[in-house]
């Protein structure tokens, strides 16, 4: 997959705000401060597309990225991060509507990038959320991310944590060690996006 532009489109609380036009879309997931908009920018080799920041729980919206692509127009859709305790109950409840309403109605929803940060074990909000993952039977990539800030020969030791936590031998899941600032597996990532694309 070759990115040839990407841009901000909307962002979105409810269906009625969700960009029309029919193109398939990539929901990304994780805790807040897990990197998902840097995996977005190193994904579409724009810097400061998806704003990253030191303050965790920024992302309070559905924002939807158009990307076009060598072989399809998409959209890549950053959910709220959950597990952010600052956050008010009533915002983490509001969150968890917003994002169970658009990954249980959506129709061009085709795969959720799971993000969890691959220095420490998945929490049990992480585990929560691949289970439901799972129940919706999404395509699941399960990214491990900061792996940069991981020695090499402690990534086998990464795996076996997620594999402990998490049941990865399901047909549906890929698992993935990343880094935005290695550009570690960066089209591995785009490779699996354009699979689910190239489904029916």
């Amino acid at each position: 997959m070759i990115i040839n532009q990407s841009e901000f489109s909307v962002s979105a609380v409810k269906a009625s705000q969700y960009p029309e036009g029919g193109l398939d879309e990539i929901a990304l997931a994780g805790r807040s401060n897990v990197g998902k908009s840097s995996l977005i920018n190193t994904l579409l080799q724009r810097k400061n597309l998806a704003r990253t920041s030191s303050s965790p729980g920024k992302t309070q919206t559905l924002n939807f990225y158009r990307v076009d692509s060598d072989q399809a127009d998409f959209y890549l859709v950053d959910v709220p991060g959950y597990g952010y305790a600052k956050v008010s109950k009533k915002q983490r409840e509001e969150f968890g509507e917003m994002i169970q309403d658009y990954l249980e109605t959506r129709a061009y929803l085709k795969g959720l990038i799971l993000l969890i940060d691959g220095r420490h074990e998945p929490t049990a909000d992480d585990i929560a959320m691949y289970d439901y993952a799972q129940y919706l039977n999404l395509p699941i990539l399960l990214v491990a991310t900061k792996m940069d800030k991981i020695k090499k020969n402690a990534f086998n030791k990464t795996e076996a944590a997620f594999r402990k936590h998490l049941n990865l031998n399901k047909d549906n899941v890929t698992f993935l060690p990343f880094s935005s600032v290695t550009k570690l597996n960066v089209d591995q990532v785009k490779d699996w996006i354009q699979a689910r694309l190239d489904e029916e």
